[in-house]
């Protein structure tokens, strides 16, 4: 994931964050991957498969991991993809990953890692409100 341009990884960041503006955009521009990364990360079983069936395992493994999957986390450790590990930790609050991307400039993933807690919360405050059952429209 370090090696996508700035401008990619911030359009992914904006996908994230529910703009599907950005989401189309990546999907139609050659970064379809990341499109599916982000509707994974959204929990979408689809993107998940898709990410499988086509060669990006990491990136399934890490959108299970931001979700506090210990085997994901796992995973992405052995098989040696360490950045998405360390990425998935700093979305969790883990102050060393967090304070490691500062130490190394890295603060467009920190705004990834913002974004990515931001929904997380949504999602967990849309879980808990009643409001939002499915008998509520």
């Amino acid at each position: 994931m370090i090696n996508y341009p700035v401008k990619i990884l911030i359009s992914f960041g904006e996908a994230v964050g529910g703009n599907n503006k950005f989401l189309y955009w990546l999907m139609h521009n050659g970064y379809p991957e990341l499109a599916a990364l982000a509707n994974a990360i959204h929990s979408n079983d689809e993107a998940i498969q898709w990410l499988m069936k086509h060669r990006f395992p990491h990136f399934a493994a890490f959108s299970q991991a931001i979700w506090e999957d210990e085997k994901a986390l796992q995973w992405l450790k052995e098989k040696k993809f360490e950045f998405l590990a360390l990425l998935s930790e700093a979305v969790n609050y883990k102050t060393e990953s967090l304070q490691w991307l500062q130490e190394n400039n890295l603060q467009v993933f920190i705004v990834i890692c913002k974004k990515i807690q931001a929904f997380k919360i949504r999602r967990m405050e849309d879980l808990n409100d009643y409001h939002k059952g499915p008998f509520s429209g």
